[in-house]
């Protein structure tokens, strides 16, 4: 169904990725605390004069610039709705903007800090819900409304206002594990959102950037890590419009919640079993519908913890598909899903950022392909903290099994045979 176009290497063990809204570039952020940008070579039908060697394997996945953007980590990255900005965090308790074309720093904010715990908060999801509004979510709990408007022109700046406009406990004491925009409704005159979906603990709650915390689910016995909205779903006429938020538990188990009816689930799909219950489903991607020629299929990719991605078509609500990111020993499990501008999936984890497209070739072909050596990886803009990147790795083996002890433990409370047309000679 999928295969692997490219396998891009990275410095370090990657902690979270971003993908862009709107070109074919990927962010990552790095166990050693680095940034980096890379964009992607076009889809050959889209390439124009650079089709041939696309097709010859000879594209390249530039490095647009890398910083060292945080200490101890960065723990997360979002893009901005425009995708001029991307936002990142880590254990230093800082948030950053910067620009996505230079990586420059246009603006910082401290995580707020606590009256009753002197010891510093974290971010764990930064997330931009408009071009007015900022998301931050942290490990005590809390999420944070920052208003991104100038004071003076009162247009969008993405800039964050030092303190929040808002202060949140959509789970209580249990932080933010996923949060996910519901689309504005028809009436809305901005046409953004407002209002989100956010997973904790063993609970979903429903937010709006104004009235605050609208509704909170039942107790769903599970640990809830990963959610994601779809549309255009099959319906009977008079019973929800299509519209369904999937969550993605700790024992492999991804439940369909219908919008509007936010007390309980409604439909269930089987992704993962094993003895005690089935692996983690940390990260939830939507594929490009119609996958493998199926017309107005919809199939979403589940990335698990023992690093493999698994594909699940909805309706039919059942897995169809298995790929392998790489083996848990190795990686330590998906850490990075999306889909980016051209419809390819990204996935990431371990040290490692691979390309996924739809197999347009039969395994027949597979001699005719072997003649692709790779892509290369052209990093153009670096900076001069390489020594740091080698100190941190005789302890990153170490810090790679606590953060996988720490991912299971996720919303806890506080207290695809075909030889790759493209990838990295020397590295397949």
């Amino acid at each position: 169904m999928l295969d692997t176009i490219c396998t891009l290497p990275l410095t370090s063990s990657l902690e979270c990725q971003a993908v862009h809204p709107t070109e074919p570039l990927v962010a990552v952020g790095l166990f050693t605390g680095h940034v980096e940008t890379f964009r992607l070579p076009a889809l050959a039908e889209e390439a124009g004069a650079e089709a041939v060697e696309l097709q010859e394997g000879r594209g390249k996945v530039e490095s647009v610039w890398r910083t060292r953007r945080h200490k101890d980590g960065c723990r997360t990255l979002g893009f901005s709705v425009d995708g001029e900005t991307l936002y990142s965090a880590g254990p230093d308790g800082i948030v950053k903007a910067a620009s996505t074309s230079t990586g420059q720093v246009t603006a910082k904010v401290a995580v707020p800090s606590r009256a009753s715990d002197p010891a510093p908060d974290e971010a764990s999801l930064v997330h931009e819900l408009s071009p007015q509004t900022l998301l931050l979510a942290t490990d005590a709990s809390f999420l944070y409304v920052y208003d991104l408007r100038a004071p003076s022109t009162g247009s969008s700046a993405h800039t964050p206002s030092q303190r929040p406009a808002q202060t949140y406990r959509p789970h209580g004491s249990y932080h933010v594990s996923s949060l996910t925009p519901l689309p504005p409704s028809g009436s809305s005159t901005s046409g953004f959102s407002k209002q989100w979906v956010t997973t904790g603990g063993s609970t979903l709650a429903v937010t709006d950037v104004r009235k605050g915390v609208l509704v909170k689910s039942e107790d769903q016995d599970d640990d809830l890590l990963s959610s994601l909205f779809v549309g255009g779903l099959p319906h009977k006429s008079g019973r929800g419009k299509g519209e369904k938020i999937l969550v993605g538990g700790s024992e492999g188990v991804l439940t369909l919640w219908e919008r509007g009816v936010w007390a309980d689930q409604d439909e269930r799909i089987i992704v993962d079993t094993g003895r005690g219950g089935g692996e983690t489903l940390d990260l939830l991607a939507m594929l490009p519908e119609g996958l493998g020629g199926q017309s107005g299929s919809k199939h979403v990719a589940v990335g698990l913890g023992d690093g493999k991605i698994k594909i699940a078509r909805l309706g039919l609500n059942k897995v169809v598909a298995e790929l392998g990111h790489g083996d848990i020993d190795d990686i330590g499990g998906v850490t990075g899903l999306g889909v980016d501008v051209s419809g390819r999936l990204i996935s990431g984890g371990g040290a490692t950022v691979k390309v996924w497209t739809e197999r347009l070739v039969d395994d027949d072909d597979e001699e005719a392909d072997a003649a692709a050596d790779g892509v290369g990886v052209k990093r153009t803009s670096r900076d001069d903290s390489e020594e740091e990147d080698e100190e941190a790795e005789s302890s990153e083996e170490e810090d790679r099994k606590r953060r996988k002890k720490r991912k299971r433990g996720r919303g806890r409370d506080r207290g695809g045979n075909v030889k790759p047309v493209l990838g990295f000679k020397g590295l397949d």
